[in-house]
């Protein structure tokens, strides 16, 4: 069985995730990794066992030896280097968000369809067991039709450094970090609907930075449903953990982290909390393993893989739509 051969473009801390989920395929073999400074990479190769490593990624991105390419820096280099392993005949799984803007995902989309080359944006939490538990209950229809849902993306008492606080690379702060989680996992369980109107409040409250710590989104899709994200950093307190979603609908109610349901029966209602295997992490590495899985299977078997470019621009036009509703103070259609 002929090995996929991967090369990585980035060794921070979401890198280890991904790494360690590849490590766990008996069909991949970890040929290259960048990274700056090069002693970065250096450790991280001697770490999960790659052949070499560099500090050159437009370099890696030409080797011959490369079939696929994750890509876990920055956002500003989230396109660039996208497209450059693209041109050079590299499938590609790029981290969250799939660009800085929507005008850099449309490029990707074109050159993506001109190489045939795939593309899969790392929306993880698709691949998370409660979610899917969750999704399957709304899509049987046991809570009835949903009206409005409520979702978070925010940390406590802490938000990150670095590049992530730097507009000029990260292009947004909170909503570009986690809310865009928060945005993808409820799309997700709703059946991926298109959104067609944004409305947000967008602030900075709580650091010295350029980029945005809060964020209160009202999005309306195209199946009638509303719903409110909330994204943030340092915030004194949360209502729901990462990804954390609840759903309203005509014949009850569905929470997912807790993940648990309310159901009418006539004038009645029950609670019922599904009998889960426990959580090491709320992020756990096997949410990470499983999506490579299917990153590498759309390799193998040329499918296009979910979350891809569709889903990667959906929530892009969102987070563009936001801050730009933020801006004017009125709603944006898309």
């Amino acid at each position: 069985m002929k090995k996929i051969r991967v090369g990585f473009i980035g060794a921070g801390f979401i890198s280890h995730y991904h790494a360690r989920g590849l490590k766990a395929l008996p069909d991949v073999e970890l040929v290259s990794v960048c990274a700056t400074p090069m002693e970065n990479a250096k450790v991280f190769a001697e770490t999960y066992g790659f052949k070499d490593a560099t500090d050159d990624g437009m370099k890696l991105a030409k080797r011959k030896d490369i079939d696929a390419v994750i890509i876990a820096t920055p956002n500003r280099f989230h396109a660039p280097f996208t497209l450059e392993c693209l041109k050079n005949g590299k499938d590609v799984f790029v981290e969250k968000p799939l660009a800085m803007n929507s005008l850099e995902a449309d490029e990707i989309v074109k050159v993506s369809k001109k190489t045939k080359k795939l593309v899969m944006v790392g929306h993880m939490w698709r691949f998370d067991l409660e979610v899917n538990y969750i999704k399957d209950i709304v899509q049987s229809g046991k809570i009835g039709r949903v009206f409005k849902t409520k979702g978070f993306g925010i940390h406590v008492n802490w938000g990150p450094e670095g590049w992530f606080t730097n507009k000029k690379l990260a292009g947004g702060g909170a909503l570009a970090d986690m809310g865009v989680h928060a945005i993808d996992t409820v799309r997700y369980i709703l059946g991926d609907p298109k959104p067609v109107q944004v409305y947000a409040k967008i602030g900075t409250y709580l650091g010295n930075y350029d980029v945005d710590d809060s964020g209160i989104l009202m999005i309306t899709w195209d199946n009638g449903v509303t719903s409110i994200i909330e994204s943030g950093w340092w915030q004194p307190h949360m209502d729901g953990p990462e990804a954390g979603t609840r759903l309203y609908g005509s014949e009850g109610y569905a929470s997912l982290f807790p993940t648990e349901l309310k159901l009418r029966n006539g004038f009645l209602f029950g609670e019922f909390k599904p009998e889960l295997p426990p959580r090491a992490d709320h992020c756990d590495q096997s949410i990470y393993t499983t999506q490579m899985a299917h990153f590498i299977d759309c390799v193998k078997n040329r499918k296009t893989p979910v979350p891809g470019l569709k889903e990667g621009i959906a929530v892009m036009n969102i987070v563009d739509a936001g801050y730009k509703s933020s801006e004017t103070g009125k709603a944006v259609n898309l």
